[in-house]
């Protein structure tokens, strides 16, 4: 089977739409998104809409809880706060409803995998794991976790394996799982990557070969920020895009 798993696409559409054409080239037979389908970007009904449409499986991201009241989020900062009422003020109801329907994680259990938007030690704080500090906690549950959980949040490309004693951080864009191991794997963002690369990310996880990649993508930068410009959001929002930041 052939898994597809996107993440953080954060109402931009035009990462989104590039995205979910890596699997024109590449088909997977299961599409899964990671959450944050809003926040930050203009588009934030298309996206949902078109995540709707392609992905079999989305899980709860932080801004989804937060544009849908199942979370505070009055410490963000003010233009990450204000993103989440403009975007609360338009969405759909049905897009809204999807929202708060989501769960915050998903199991292929016949395949070994988990999914959710943070650590799947604290799903509902949405903690971050980018280092290999982070990744202790995970070592001492390691009992109590699948052999492959991927994540989001971090917008970051980062994976790690781990046994009963210790983690260590996985290095390639593209590799094969070890059967005596179990991983992390977070596969960055698609609308807005924090890697220093501004391409789109999106990733594959063959699970009879036991193999992962990561696919990066082009897409209308100058366009998804033009829209954020345009509408009431932080032209930061737009700004961070050409930079990868």
């Amino acid at each position: 089977m052939r898994i597809g798993i996107i993440s953080d696409i954060h109402a931009n559409l035009e990462a989104l739409e590039a995205a979910l054409s890596v699997y024109d080239s590449h088909p997977v037979d299961y599409l899964a998104c990671l959450g944050d389908v809003v926040g930050y970007g203009a588009q934030p009904n298309e996206c949902c809409d078109l995540v709707r449409k392609h992905a079999d499986v989305t899980v709860l991201g932080n801004h989804d809880a937060a544009v849908c009241g199942r979370m505070d989020y009055s410490y963000y900062r003010a233009a990450a706060r204000e993103a989440l009422d403009w975007h609360a003020r338009q969405l759909s109801p049905h897009n809204m409803e999807w929202l708060r329907s989501l769960n915050y994680a998903a199991r292929l259990d016949e395949h070994g995998i988990a999914f959710c938007h943070g650590s799947p030690l604290a799903l509902e704080e949405f903690e971050y794991i980018f280092v290999l500090d982070q990744m202790r906690d995970v070592v001492t549950a390691h009992a109590r976790q699948a052999p492959v959980t991927f994540i989001g949040h971090s917008h970051l490309c980062k994976s790690f394996s781990y046994d009963e004693r210790s983690a260590e951080e996985v290095l390639n864009t593209r590799f094969g799982l070890e059967d005596d191991r179990k991983y992390i794997i977070t596969v960055g963002s698609v609308g807005q990557p924090r890697d220093y690369d501004t391409r789109a990310c999106c990733a594959v996880y063959d699970t009879d070969a036991r193999r992962f990649e990561y696919h990066r993508v082009n897409y209308d930068i100058e366009s998804a920020a033009r829209k954020i410009f345009e509408a009431d959001l932080s032209v930061a929002f737009g700004k961070r895009l050409f930079l990868g930041v």
